[in-house]
């Protein structure tokens, strides 16, 4: 049974309703204590980071997320949730996340943006993937749907396993272990979202 961690900042009903079209019910769970019942957890997230990390502390989620990580299980965040895995966000202000993959999340660089380019960074955009089980199946040029002002910055090149360019190449998928985030919205992304929602399923 698959988890959708509800903490008040996320697109709980778009996710459910994603995995419920490749037919597999999820649970959407606000309670910590039951985290460790379930095989696999999702961590969505819409919004800001020191919010979402604020939301997650006052639920008592974060060491129940961390402890759930250690045991082994996938865990997958999605946009904002993705971020969440990182060591520290500079979003207004230094904020602390979930330490779960080492490196932090910074601003789009726009010295560095071609004429044009606006942030947040939204709508179809091409990932460039690095062979992995989330991406099995996946048409060939992967576009799937953004929409943020942040992204990712890893401090281990092994952890990347998807890039976009965006003014510059910018890290959007990434796993350690048996933790795994996406920048893109998988439910918002038709055909090659759902796919890589069951490829998470399946895992």
């Amino acid at each position: 049974m698959i988890a959708i961690i509800d903490y008040n900042m996320g697109n709980l009903a778009s996710v459910q309703n994603a995995f419920a079209k490749l037919g597999k019910d999820t649970v959407v769970e606000s309670d910590p204590q039951k985290f460790a019942a379930y095989d696999k957890i999702v961590l969505p997230g819409v919004g800001a980071f020191g919010d979402a990390m604020e939301h997650l502390r006052q639920r008592d989620m974060i060491d129940s997320i961390k402890e759930f990580a250690a045991s082994g299980k996938p865990v997958l965040g999605i946009c904002l949730g993705m971020q969440l895995l990182f060591q520290s966000s500079e979003e207004f202000g230094e904020h602390e996340g979930l330490g779960l993959i080492k490196g932090d999340v910074k601003a789009f660089d726009t010295t560095k943006f071609r004429e044009n380019l606006k942030v947040p960074h939204m709508g179809w955009n091409r990932m460039f993937t690095k062979e992995h089980p989330l991406f099995k199946g996946l048409d060939e040029n992967h576009y799937l749907y953004f929409v943020h002002t942040y992204h990712v910055h890893c401090a281990n090149e092994d952890d990347i396993i998807g890039q976009t360019e965006y003014g510059y190449r910018f890290t959007s998928a990434v796993a350690h272990e048996n933790i795994m985030g996406i920048q893109p919205h998988p439910e918002k992304s038709h055909k090659n979202g759902l796919q890589i929602l069951e490829n998470f399923i399946c895992l």
